[in-house]
């Protein structure tokens, strides 16, 4: 009997692949897309990349160049259309920016911002940072070259990844992704962030973009808060805080901004 029963229950199972139907309690988890923000690449996802995918997620991880806005955004456009079914879309720093002109389309279900920018329409980080107040620390980049932005190296760490290991935040420095000044000046259309749902993790010790500037780009996203401690590179030191936002956000129940959130 027990070869009987498990003969047609993989009948059954297999009938319902044949047919696309789910059964019941088995719900399609979203896909996660990650986008990395400036001076770095998609590899200091690998934390996150590992956590989400030991808990059943699809993760992809996009390499934009970070050459302009408009490129980065048909980047991430392109790796949505890959995926099937929901997209939960991530961005850490410059990436938040992105995401904000990228999150409108309809397989986007939810936004999370990792010590990112959350402009409004109009609004590039360029404007954002001229309209910083007073004694806002700077961070140290240096002179343009050719079109493009760099840290200090000697700076990189105190600036950037305080809370990562000496060696990896070394790495980290000398293997900077260059920053296009037309990324930087790249304005905002449309903000996902006011149809989308959104969720904001902020590194109490970040030294390039200001703690009280996420709270209050969060703040008129209505986005769902977390605070941690750490830098601005909270992705590679912390993924478990990170993972864990971004499941929160994968299994919470679809809401319009400022509905019934934190």
């Amino acid at each position: 009997m027990h070869r009987i029963f498990s003969f047609r229950s993989l009948s059954l199972a297999f009938l319902a692949m044949t047919l696309g139907v789910v059964p019941a309690g088995a719900a399609t988890k979203p896909t996660i897309v990650l986008v990395h923000g400036a001076f770095v690449d998609g590899s200091g996802w690998a934390g996150v990349h590992r956590i989400l995918r030991e808990q059943g997620y699809q993760v992809v991880v996009v390499q934009h160049a970070a050459v302009s806005l408009a490129e980065d955004v048909a980047a991430v456009r392109r790796a949505i259309a890959g995926c099937e079914g929901d997209v939960v879309l991530v961005g850490h720093s410059y990436g938040g920016v992105v995401i904000t002109e990228a999150g409108t389309d309809a397989k986007v279900m939810a936004l999370v911002y990792v010590a990112a920018f959350a402009p409004d329409r109009g609004e590039s980080v360029a404007s954002m940072n001229e309209a910083a107040p007073p004694g806002a620390p700077k961070p140290p980049i240096l002179a343009p070259k050719d079109g493009f932005l760099l840290l200090d190296k000697a700076q990189f760490r105190a600036a950037f990844a305080a809370d990562v290991p000496v060696d990896v935040a070394r790495f980290m420095a000398d293997a900077q992704l260059p920053w296009g000044l037309q990324a930087l000046t790249g304005a905002i259309s449309d903000p996902a962030w006011k149809a989308k749902p959104s969720w904001y993790l902020i590194p109490e010790d970040d030294r390039m973009i200001p703690a009280d500037a996420q709270r209050a780009m969060a703040g008129r996203a209505h986005a769902t808060v977390r605070t941690v401690p750490g830098s601005h590179a909270i992705y590679v030191s912390n993924p478990a805080a990170v993972a864990k936002l971004i499941a929160e956000a994968a299994t919470a129940k679809k809401v319009a901004p400022g509905d019934g959130r934190e």
